[in-house]
């Protein structure tokens, strides 16, 4: 493993890279480069600290960015040595890009390779990274935010001898759900997110509307190439379950009607607005593998779309106001989207890929002995509560604080106090 260190006012950074295989199973194959950030206080620095890993939401997004010692990062690097990942496929590890992915070969060839960047691969990735920085009987502690918190259950399964103690946010899996019956929920949770959101904001039914009116009338490019339309529109949702989620929404509709007129303007702002609320620019893998987060055994099928059909008030010719869709993954954005242009015979195998291993072992988590807290958003957009509560029932050391204080983004949000919490949790202290 190459490692490199420097420094920024308030932290010592050192930067570590390693070689693993692209598939686990044949460690003598094609390998690729995995990045990992270790991140200590500079007060810190000389002690013999603890190391903590870090496993971020996605799938398919990097590891944050440490610009100085503040909001969680800045809590734990005084006790552990921090260290952000970037989970293959992302950051500075071997990323993945659409581009690169065409030039590997047909769809299949494509869809095969993207089978290698699911959680168990990561997990696996980490627990090489756990042994070049610790020796085969290091363990550390994870912090699992969202995906980060799925991929810290599969951890809990295959490898509990590596790991002290476990801390969740917003990310308990339910362990043997189906995707259509998580999927349902999302849309009941999402139903109940857009009518808050039009309670907040009843001048934008109109405005929604008006908006509307004009996709419906009007081919629409975004800067970047992408098709716009309706569906386009109702993603506007994803910011749905954050803290300042409707706000974020509200501001980019109120923005087409900036000049104080009735009528929206499609002007470059409005339409560099729409276009940044969906990544998929820099990050396609949220949109290969999404539904592959949850399939074990099954084909996901392009569930959400599927599912969109039992809630016809997400229909984007409803009557009504428009409802704005969330987490969700559809065939056409494969199409409309300029960055998923040219993958979506690969996205299409990968949704219809029946032979996923499973993702968590309810046997070996029924004798866990891991101390594990969770923090469990009660009005999570992404993630049920109901799934996730079923599974602190299941799994023994494991609890849960509920709270409806934080949306989804509660780590972002409010950090310190968050870790704090789980931490005195795990340690008997709260």
């Amino acid at each position: 493993m190459k490692s490199a260190r420097t420094a920024i006012p308030g932290l010592v950074l050192t930067d570590h890279h390693l070689s693993v295989p692209l598939d686990h199973t044949r460690p003598g194959g094609p390998s690729i480069s995995v990045y990992a950030r270790e991140v200590v206080h500079a007060d810190a620095e000389g002690k013999d600290l603890p190391f903590l890993l870090f496993l971020q939401g996605g799938p398919g997004s990097p590891s944050p960015r440490p610009m100085g010692p503040d909001g969680w990062v800045g809590e734990l690097c005084t006790q552990f040595r921090v260290v952000l990942i970037d989970q293959r496929g992302t950051g500075r590890s071997t990323p993945i890009h659409t581009d690169d992915l065409q030039a590997m070969g047909d769809a299949q060839t494509q869809a095969d390779y993207l089978a290698h960047f699911r959680m168990d691969s990561i997990v696996a990735d980490c627990e090489l990274l756990r042994v070049a920085l610790q020796g085969e009987s290091g363990q550390w502690t994870l912090l699992g935010q969202s995906f980060g918190g799925f991929c810290s259950m599969h951890y809990l399964s295959v490898a509990p001898g590596s790991l002290r103690e476990v801390l969740i946010t917003g990310g308990v899996p339910g362990l043997d759900a189906n995707i259509d019956d998580i999927y349902r929920l999302t849309y009941q949770r999402m139903d109940e997110k857009n009518r808050a959101y039009y309670q907040r904001y009843p001048q934008d039914v109109e405005r929604v509307q008006k908006l509307v009116a004009h996709l419906s009338k009007n081919e629409v490019t975004l800067p970047n190439g992408s098709t716009m339309d309706v569906r386009y529109l109702q993603q506007l949702g994803m910011s749905f379950g954050m803290s300042d989620g409707y706000e974020a929404a509200h501001y980019v509709i109120e923005s087409a009607f900036a000049d104080g007129g009735s009528e929206p303007t499609f002007h470059f702002g409005f339409l560099s607005a729409v276009q940044a609320f969906v990544h998929f620019d820099t990050n396609p893998l949220y949109a290969l593998l999404h539904e592959g987060c949850y399939t074990q055994g099954s084909a996901s099928m392009w569930s959400a779309s599927r599912m969109q059909g039992e809630f016809p008030q997400f229909d984007p010719g409803a009557e009504g106001p428009l409802f704005f869709t969330a987490e969700m993954i559809f065939p056409w954005m494969f199409e409309q989207h300029a960055a998923l242009r040219g993958v979506a015979q690969a996205a299409d195998r990968i949704a219809k890929k029946a032979d996923w291993p499973m993702l968590y072992d309810p046997k070996v988590l029924a004798k866990n002995t891991v101390p594990i807290a969770a923090a469990v958003y009660h009005d999570d957009a992404y993630v049920p509560r109901e799934l996730s509560l079923e599974t602190v029932r299941r799994v023994p050391n494991m609890q849960a604080w509920v709270t409806n204080t934080y949306e989804h983004n509660g780590l972002r949000a409010d950090g310190p106090r968050i870790v704090k919490r789980l931490l005195g949790m795990v340690r008997g202290t709260v």
